[in-house]
């Protein structure tokens, strides 16, 4: 292979007396001292005075000089080391001399030559005669700075190849596919990064016709074969995706090749978004199950987001969480008057108060330890903050602990939320945001049914709330998504728990499937379904690709070097109480309206009369006190028909 043969001609670089020489006596040296350069400057100018005397003489002989040969160029000699002083020639590290060095070298030889032509001038004018011959003086003062800089050159790619080839073992040989300005300012970038990660052995151009042109002295490989094959040639053993030509089939394609071969995979933002030289080479970093989700970027209507929130008064419910902390953080960028950060959880809260606290934005933050099911401490927050826009992102979520607890999930997904619509119309909030979830849809658990049950009354409170106010009431929106990549207690950051621990990695069944998104995209568009919506709606996001729980299990295992089934498990565990194969996004007898933006739906829904709702969760409520699990599951399944248990002791109740 051509990786190995480099590597061999690479070792065997130098003769085996002369690499040992090098290895004991510049292995370990950083920098050459300051005495040293200095002497090897003078000697240098020692040289270059005897070149150009024998140039010279063998030019014209004879010449009438006042002084020997050996004094008139020890006074040049000596001239010039005066100016190496002066200049401080000798104070720079050679193996990282720069274009500054090479002037300073410049200035202090042209110095030394204008003194000695001064002193000739002298000479001549007092004693009329000189001491050199001005073709002499040009020659000496020419093959002087020549021979100064050819050793800095020299020294400088001696220690940059024996240093880089001394260190390549430590390195990841990688191929960079791109082969336009993006792919440059990658490899100048890398190339520079201390300490170094990579060594660049090529380049890959999707275009490229052949392979005779090369970039920064490696060559361009054209992507006729395979990539894998590519990389098996030259022994590269990673690729750094810097094309931003590639579709996002196209990257998905690269990955999966090389995820299938053991070959790492990097990705790399654009150029445009980068700074300098040391930010580029912050930025390459591992391809990560979120880049591997099969869809475009979500583009923001900022404009209408801004006008929406720039100034207001902003409340967010679940703040500590990874949604609701998500969406403090973008908020923040439209500069709202003042945010109201609530939760309950006292440690998760101090720590996005200290974050949002190191932010430089112009929001006073008021920072609010409180339970939504307390009506009591909400409403004293309602009346002192009096905020104009509520994004509710509190709730219990996980579906095998709230089917064994229904009466929690009712207190908090229902009651919460009730609390907080209730207070949000009394103190006349603008707009009202509830994030929601797709396990609401045709809902086969106990905490799937509780998000439907509070989606119905937001949506009921709504038509009342209008009603009573000439259509000049709260506006309530409702926001649903399915899974959140690497969101609290999901599954991405269970299956990298388990696979730090060597394994196994547990699923609970091998045909199960789920939608997903990453953090900021899900709260992105939360932000533009509550800055669209005029009341009343669910918006339902564009979630992709469904994707194979199994598969993506396979695919963190071999982002973090395994090898599915042999060096990490996978484990099947057998679903959970309440848990479907599948989820879905809309009910059954829903339909879809399409919006202005491409990845944002409303679904229509049945919309249930407020008074008979009220009354129906009021009696669910006061049931849950008993804590009779099957009481209040059974009431919830007549509040939403649809609600069928799975893998549940409640399936009872459907028979």
């Amino acid at each position: 292979m051509l990786g190995n043969s480099y590597r061999k001609f690479r070792k065997g670089s130098f003769p085996f007396f002369l690499g040992n020489f090098i290895e004991k006596y510049f292995g370990s040296l950083d920098y050459l001292p300051r005495w040293i350069i200095f002497c090897i400057d003078s000697i240098i100018l020692v040289v270059a005075s005897l070149i150009s005397y024998h140039l010279v003489f063998n030019l014209s002989p004879y010449f009438d000089s006042l002084l020997a040969v050996p004094l008139r160029y020890g006074i040049f000699i000596l001239v010039n080391m005066v100016y190496f002083l002066l200049f401080r020639t000798y104070a720079g590290i050679i193996r990282h001399s720069s274009f500054i060095d090479g002037i300073k070298l410049l200035l202090s030889t042209a110095f030394s030559f204008l003194t000695v032509v001064m002193i000739n001038f002298a000479a001549y004018l007092w004693l009329g005669k000189t001491i050199y011959r001005m073709p002499s003086l040009v020659i000496n003062f020419a093959i002087s700075f020549l021979l100064l800089f050819l050793f800095r050159i020299f020294v400088k790619n001696f220690f940059e190849h024996y240093k880089s080839e001394a260190a390549d073992d430590n390195k990841l040989a990688v191929l960079i596919y791109g082969a336009d300005a993006n792919a440059i300012s990658v490899a100048n970038a890398l190339k520079l990064e201390v300490p170094s990660r990579f060594k660049i052995v090529g380049f890959v151009g999707k275009n490229s016709p052949n392979s005779s042109k090369r970039i920064l002295g490696l060559p361009i490989l054209s992507h006729k074969k395979k990539l894998v094959v590519l990389m098996r040639m030259i022994g590269a053993q990673g690729v750094i995706i810097a094309d931003r030509g590639l579709s996002k089939e196209e990257q998905l394609h690269i990955v999966d090749q090389c995820l299938e071969y053991h070959l790492k995979v990097y990705t790399v933002p654009l150029i445009s978004d980068w700074e300098n030289q040391k930010e580029i080479s912050q930025k390459v970093k591992k391809i990560e199950i979120a880049d591997l989700l099969e869809r475009s970027p979500i583009v923001l209507d900022n404009k209408s987001i801004s006008q929406q929130l720039k100034g207001k008064r902003i409340l967010v419910t679940g703040a500590a969480g990874s949604i609701g902390s998500e969406i403090v953080r973008q908020v923040l960028g439209f500069k709202p008057d003042q945010l109201i950060v609530l939760d309950q959880a006292e440690t998760p809260l101090h720590h996005l108060s200290l974050e949002i606290e190191g932010m430089d934005s112009p929001s006073i933050i008021h920072t609010a330890i409180a339970d939504i099911r307390d009506k009591a401490v909400l409403e004293a927050l309602f009346e002192m903050y009096r905020p104009q826009v509520v994004f509710h992102a509190a709730a219990y979520k996980h579906v095998p602990l709230m089917e064994k607890n229904p009466s929690q999930a009712i207190q908090t997904n229902i009651k919460g939320t009730k609390n907080l619509a209730d207070l949000s119309c009394l103190y006349q909030v603008e707009k009202f945001v509830m994030v929601s979830t797709d396990k609401a849809v045709n809902p086969s658990n106990v905490m799937g049914a509780s998000k439907r049950i509070a989606e119905k009354y937001v949506q009921s409170l709504h038509l009342k709330s209008q009603r009573e106010n000439g259509g000049r009431g709260t506006k309530f929106i409702t926001t649903r998504f399915g899974n959140v990549l690497g969101s609290n207690g999901s599954v991405v950051p269970l299956f990298s728990k388990q696979i730090a621990e060597g394994g196994p990695v547990t699923i609970t069944h091998p045909d199960i499937i789920r939608y997903f998104m990453t953090i900021p995209e899900a709260c992105q568009l939360v932000l533009e379904a509550g800055a669209m919506g005029k009341g009343g709606e669910i918006y339902i996001f564009d979630m992709g690709k469904p994707v194979k729980i199994i598969d993506l299990a396979r695919k963190m295992i071999k982002l973090a070097g395994f090898v599915p089934d042999r060096e990490i498990k996978i484990a099947i565990t057998g679903l959970r109480p309440g848990e479907k194969l599948y989820e879905e996004l809309l009910n059954d007898t829903s339909k879809t309206l399409a919006t202005h933006h491409e990845k944002i739906m409303i679904a229509e829904e049945i919309q249930d009369e407020f008074e008979s709702l009220h009354a129906d969760i009021e009696e669910l409520i006061g049931i849950d006190g008993f804590f009779d699990n099957e009481d209040i599951v059974c009431k919830m399944k007549k509040i939403v028909p649809e609600f069928i248990s799975m893998n549940s002791a409640y399936e009872v109740l459907d028979r």
